[in-house]
């Protein structure tokens, strides 16, 4: 008698930052393959959400799911409308495994750790063939970073961007950095004062945007932040991401060196690219990224200096792929790393933007609008407040990772815990990126139409940073005596005279226990 053939059928998970379409996953078309993709509460509620971040995602995933159908694949897509996406994404894929007589399970490594350990028991827990697949995106392995810094004390991120370089061959020229030096930092620190003239930053077509926030809403997921179709420019797909690329090359590559730390109460975009959601949900891949950028920049080398290309290229090729591997080296106990014992809790104007310090309000409002904030304004204004008056850095890292479209904790959580607040005692930074009111001053145009004066440390009108920067390093000092990097500063708090000290702690101790009321 013949034996009947038993149709092999194959199940295979996609996230909603693994939308890359290049993926070796999709060059071959296979009837036996089914793509499933999940709009969840497990993802939505897990912390609280700006509003445009989930709409970007929901946006993008569900582009990435017409794609895939129109070249010929089967895809299954499960809206937040659907009554499973109240299930866990584990219930989800337990349930389709028995519907559809799934024969094996495949699914792209993720890159957060909670789904990475998620997907792991998942597979343990499940009784037919698992298998997982690199994403294909990043230009290092989880390990490359553990593996290059063997033996040192200290991670550098320096010495990584510059192998990095060196390893795919970029901005060199025989072996050697182009121009004659590696790193152009100190040229691009420069503040903007109403010239040049800055371009307006790439409007993305209006999509299904709308049709998602109704099922946002309808859903009743609690989010936070505003929804306004002109301040909403995050893309859908290659086509939209490739075009914010193409614009940035040509408008406003040739200044975003020189003002890239630059900030301004009339312009939230500056010379930034705006790409940072694109690359982060692999709709665009950095290699490609890179390429255009360097290239435009070999084209149009008469009028762009090396040093607006050198301080973008230092971010996507240093910066993101360094923060990727501190992070898989160090998680999971980087999360509940908190080396300065802070404990304060977060204001409530980060939620609203309801504050009279002028430089908060603003950074503060603009994320409230945009879901976005250039990586100066997260780290010097309101990462730097933060860190001032002390705040636990778990409530730090939700704020950051809920309001940011591109947040996605491999990259927010190292920036925040690390870079920002120095809760992982120096694995990042070599040093805490806290500052008085003169370096915003210095940076920006914050100052000037604020209710505190810059010039002063105590005093009702005295800007709160100012105390609270000298607070700061009095109340740690113990944790920065053999840093050598805080050694100068550490001799100016000892300067300080006995009184003058007393009524810089009063005020500040003031201002930490009610931030709200500045």
């Amino acid at each position: 008698m013949a034996t009947k053939n038993v149709i092999q059928m194959k199940l295979r998970l996609i996230l909603g930052d693994q939308l890359n379409l290049d993926h070796s996953w999709y060059k071959v078309k296979d009837q036996n393959t089914v793509y499933v993709i999940y709009e969840l509460r497990q993802e939505t509620d897990y912390i609280l959400h700006h509003i445009q971040k989930i709409v970007a995602f929901f946006s993008a995933m569900r582009a990435f799911a017409k794609a895939l159908k129109s070249q010929g694949h089967q895809v299954m897509y499960f809206d937040i409308g659907s009554e499973i996406s109240k299930n866990s994404l584990s219930e989800n894929i337990k349930n389709l495994i028995t519907e559809k007589s799934i024969s094996k399970f495949e699914y792209q490594l993720p890159d957060e750790y909670r789904l990475d350990d998620q997907l792991k028991k998942l597979c343990g827990e499940i009784n037919i063939p698992s298998q997982s697949f690199d994403s294909e995106h990043f230009l290092t392995e989880r390990e490359d970073l553990k593996s290059f810094f063997e033996g040192k004390k200290q991670l550098i991120m320096e010495f990584f961007y510059r192998n990095m370089r060196k390893k795919y061959d970029i901005l060199m020229d025989h072996g050697q950095p182009l121009g004659g030096q590696w790193n152009f930092d100190k040229n691009n620190r420069k503040k903007w004062k109403g010239t040049p003239i800055i371009p307006n930053a790439y409007k993305t077509g209006i999509g299904s945007q709308n049709e998602i926030l109704s099922a946002i809403q309808k859903a009743r997921i609690k989010t936070f932040g505003n929804y306004h179709q002109e301040h909403y420019l995050f893309p859908t797909d290659r086509k939209e991401a490739f075009a914010q690329l193409e614009y940035f090359c040509n408008h406003l590559l040739v200044h975003f060196g020189d003002y890239q730390d630059a900030m301004h109460n009339e312009q939230r975009n500056l010379f930034h690219s705006r790409i940072s959601f694109a690359l982060n949900v692999k709709i665009l891949h950095p290699k490609e990224v890179i390429e255009t950028v360097v290239n435009h920049y070999y084209k149009n080398s008469r009028v762009i200096e090396l040093s607006q290309v050198e301080g973008f290229i230092r971010q996507i090729l240093g910066w993101r792929e360094y923060m990727r591997g501190i992070y898989w080296r160090e998680m999971p106990g980087y999360k509940s790393n908190n080396k300065l014992d802070n404990y304060n809790k977060l204001p409530d104007f980060y939620w609203t933007g309801a504050t009279k310090m002028n430089c908060l309000h603003e950074s503060i409002s603009d994320s409230l609008d945009t879901a976005y904030a250039h990586h100066i304004q997260r780290l010097m204004i309101t990462g730097n407040f933060a860190l001032l008056i002390q705040c636990h850095p778990d409530e730090v890292d939700a704020w950051y990772l809920g309001v940011y479209a591109d947040a996605i904790e491999w990259v927010q959580l190292p920036n925040t815990r690390g870079m920002s607040q120095w809760a992982d005692g120096g694995i990042v930074a070599t040093k805490p990126y806290v500052s008085s009111g003169s370096y915003i001053h210095k940076m920006s145009n914050y100052c000037e139409s604020c209710t505190y004066d810059r010039t002063k440390r105590i005093g009702e009108n005295a800007c709160p940073f100012n105390s609270l920067y000298w607070n700061f390093l009095e109340d740690k000092k113990t944790h920065f005596s053999k840093n050598n990097r805080m050694a100068m500063m550490l001799r100016l708090l000892d300067k300080i005279p006995a009184l003058e000290k007393q009524e810089i702690k009063e005020r500040a101790l003031s201002i930490i226990q009610n931030p709200d009321g500045y």
